[in-house]
């Protein structure tokens, strides 16, 4: 049987407060992290990440108490990254009530972070967040919110997670990022190609459509998406209706 397709709604918060923008930039604020991500679950969203996008740029600790608010409201999975570079933070993430935690910036510095966390918390608490920007006929992999290039190849980097006890792959294009272009399918699939793990594709959704193609020519296990549902142009349950129509095996329709 086929594991169902995953519809997650990402929350980009800085201070407190659900923002959104393009290539990482131009940020706007769009609402309450704790108020849309309710929203989202009573429309049929299957989970919500929660990432604090300045925290490594700021180089401090998640923003816990939004954390806190936001779980609260949930009973779907909550994945929150941004600031984690330890597994004491980890802890604290997760006894703050998320189910998941997402290292990008930490793990690149230091990968044994992600065989610690998976002993720790075990493999499925463990989500590998990767942003990736296009760099010749590859990718290569960006921290701190996009500002740092790394020489990482971002497919190789992937396997690599997942070797270290990464239980997912979250992959972002910047390129695509906020552009409503449509995911980088070929970045997607490229992933999914070299990882046994599931692979959540992120960056670039502007239609229903978009999320269709990268479920299936990527090769993703769930698509994010973001500026799309915040806006009110698409709404999760319109997303999992096409889905299903396409014959990919969803969860409930809200």
């Amino acid at each position: 049987m086929s594991l169902s397709r995953r519809v997650i709604v990402c929350l980009d918060v800085r201070g407190g407060r659900v923002v959104k923008g393009t290539r990482f930039v131009s940020l706007r604020d769009v609402g309450d992290p704790s108020e849309m991500a309710a929203a989202y679950e009573r429309e049929g969203a299957d989970e919500v990440v929660f990432l604090d996008i300045s925290a490594s740029v700021e180089e401090r600790a998640t923003l816990l108490a939004s954390v806190r608010r936001t779980a609260e409201r949930l009973f779907i999975p909550l994945t929150v990254g941004g600031g984690i570079r330890s597994v004491d933070d980890a802890a604290q993430v997760l006894r703050a009530g998320a189910d998941k935690v997402a290292v990008n910036s930490a793990a690149v510095a230091e990968p044994s972070l992600l065989t610690n966390l998976a002993s720790r918390f075990g493999r499925q608490c463990v989500v590998a967040s990767i942003d990736a920007k296009r760099v010749g006929r590859g990718w290569h992999v960006f921290t701190h919110g996009g500002s740092r290039p790394t020489m990482l190849d971002a497919t190789e980097w992937a396997a690599q997670c997942a070797a270290l006890g990464a239980g997912e792959i979250l992959v972002t294009s910047i390129d695509k990022d906020g552009t409503r272009e449509g995911y980088d399918v070929e970045l997607t699939a490229a992933v999914s190609k070299v990882v046994d793990v599931p692979v959540i594709a992120s960056g670039g959704a502007g239609s229903v459509e978009h999320v269709v193609t990268v479920l299936t020519r990527g090769a993703a296990d769930a698509a994010l998406v973001a500026g799309i549902v915040h806006d009110g142009g698409v709404r999760v349950p319109d997303i999992k209706r096409r889905l299903a129509l396409a014959g990919l095996p969803i969860r409930e329709v809200a």
